[in-house]
């Protein structure tokens, strides 16, 4: 009897900490499933549900590299100047240079990084705080920005260019009416998660760790494939897999693993935990923060293209309040402002909240005002939550 009761307390604390962990996504499913009845179905129409991805993407990609910059107990405010530096010299490479976007993209990219050693050397090796450091980038380069320009909007770039962030994905079966090569993405893509999982789940048994019951772990598997299917449909039945989603993809993918199955994950999450610590467990805490402010400063510089092939133009406001959408969406996706806490899909499922919840509200009539203030009380609530959490575990 002892033992019964021993074994149901442990399946009902797995499944509290199955609830906690997806706590964030049923909260999305929440307020997309609420807009959706608010609109009278409007939000979730394929049109819709593009654009919501379109004019959001760039700062998904800069949640990413915020994250680990959270993650080691820093803060970067220079993004958003970033961002509209690289996008002002794009400009003037494609459009008054003629130079190849290509190559042009390229050396942008390389810009963003040099700009991100910049800052990283002075915040890893000289000491000084990365607050203060990140102020001073975006002063710095917001002004160059201006001078850049010369106070003008430069404009248009070639058609390659703005595919980056306005194409699709070519249908490669030619169909009419739905986009088949887009559901048969969103099928692998949900047969490879489901085969993570599995093979997740085998790995916890053959260490005897406590795993979820099998009916809930078939139920899960189920949901995933349906979120995914409903949502491939979706996208199928307007234009197909943007190129912006696919890279956002890709960098999401690649991200989840650095952060949770290589070492530089682990050195991340150590240095941010203690430093101390980490160092004197033989991690070179420098190098680590050097090149985590290198990798911040080549995803802005892409954020920056994104935003300038979708506007089709470079100014000297772009990038405006980046900084403020991408550490947003870090702490309202679980990371700790502490440090040491945080996941890459927690940072992109808090953009995609606040993408949910600036469109639906957008689609209601509700006033940029009324927005900003709404998105204030979002965060200072999941940092609250963040908070709270941690008195409660000491």
């Amino acid at each position: 009897m002892e033992q019964h009761n021993q074994g149901q307390q442990k399946r009902e604390v797995a499944f509290l900490q199955q609830i906690k962990q997806y706590s964030m996504v049923l909260f999305l499913i929440a307020v997309g499933a609420l807009f959706q009845v608010l609109t009278n179905g409007v939000f979730l129409r394929p049109l819709n549900v593009t654009n919501v991805i379109l004019q959001n993407s760039h700062i998904l990609v800069l949640a990413i590299g915020m994250l680990m910059i959270i993650v080691l107990g820093h803060i970067d405010l220079s993004v958003g100047s970033v961002a509209a530096f690289t996008g002002a010299i794009a400009a003037i490479l494609m459009i008054n240079q003629q130079m190849n976007p290509m190559l042009a993209i390229i050396l942008c990219l390389g810009i963003g990084g040099i700009i991100g050693a910049w800052q990283g050397f002075w915040v890893a090796y000289i000491k000084v705080p990365a607050f203060i450091v990140t102020l001073a980038g975006m002063l710095i380069f917001r002004g160059l920005t201006i001078v850049a320009l010369g106070g003008r909007t430069v404009a248009s770039f070639p058609e390659s260019f703005r595919s980056l962030s306005a194409g699709f994905i070519p249908d490669v079966l030619g169909s009419e009416g739905i986009h088949v090569t887009t559901l048969l993405v969103g099928v692998l893509f949900a047969t490879v998660i489901a085969a993570i999982l599995i093979l997740a789940r085998k790995k916890r048994l053959s260490y005897s760790f406590e795993v979820q019951a099998l009916p809930t772990f078939v139920v899960q598997l189920v949901v995933i494939f349906a979120v995914v299917m409903a949502f491939s449909y979706t996208l199928a039945s307007h234009a197909g897999i943007p190129n912006v989603l696919f890279i956002l993809i890709c960098l999401i993918v690649i991200y989840y693993f650095a952060t949770t199955k290589m070492k530089v994950g682990r050195y991340l999450y150590a240095i941010g935990g203690n430093a101390k610590a980490a160092a004197l467990s033989g991690i070179k805490t420098q190098k680590v923060v050097f090149w985590t402010f290198v990798n911040m400063g080549v995803l802005a510089a892409l954020s920056g293209l994104i935003f300038a092939a979708r506007l089709n133009a470079s100014t000297a406001s772009a990038g405006e309040l980046f900084e403020l959408n991408a550490i947003a969406a870090c702490f309202i996706g679980g990371a700790s402002s502490s440090g040491g806490v945080g996941k890459v899909m927690g940072a992109i499922i808090g953009g995609l909240v606040m993408a949910i919840i600036n469109n639906g509200m957008s689609l209601l009539g509700v006033g940029v005002d009324w927005q900003q203030a709404i998105m204030g009380m979002v965060l200072l609530l999941a940092v609250a939550v963040d908070v709270y959490n941690k008195r409660a575990a000491t």
